[in-house]
């Protein structure tokens, strides 16, 4: 049993979030906590980000916040807090945007090598971007705790 779980940007990519949401409650130790945090998804996807790109986004899945509460919820859990942190998504996309920049400048024959395109992925970080500001995607912070046996 354990006193704490976390989940950083992660539940958004399992198959079987239901499942994952269970798991944490059976290890977490009575009064326990959770801290998640997740990319939410609000509203419809632009198209770019609807297909592949979504899935490596790891946006494709992701729920929109209400839905992250109502997982743990389900699970047994007791939700304390939930609040949007949008700011750490935007940072996340200027930080890719960033180390694209600069590989494709210092290492584009490693990027080539690996089957990256930097000067394809910025347009999709752009339409990811856009996307926040229109309130179509964003980020969560949810703790929750495992009610007293």
């Amino acid at each position: 049993a354990y006193d704490a779980v976390v989940c950083e940007c992660a539940l958004c990519t399992f198959p079987g979030k239901r499942a994952a949401a269970a798991e944490i409650v059976r290890v977490l130790r009575p009064g326990g906590r959770v801290g998640l945090t997740d990319v939410v998804v609000e509203r419809t996807l632009p198209a770019e980000l609807a297909g592949v790109a979504g899935w490596l986004a790891c946006i494709a899945d992701a729920l929109p916040a209400w839905g992250y509460v109502s997982l743990l919820e389900e699970a047994g859990l007791r939700v304390r807090r939930a609040e949007r942190r949008d700011a750490a998504l935007e940072r996340m996309i200027d930080q890719i945007e960033a180390r694209l920049r600069v590989l494709g400048m210092t290492a584009s024959d490693r990027l080539a090598e690996a089957g990256v395109d930097a000067d394809a992925a910025l347009p999709y970080l752009e339409s990811a971007r856009r996307a926040l500001v229109e309130g179509r995607v964003g980020y969560v912070l949810v703790t929750a705790e495992k009610p007293p046996a």
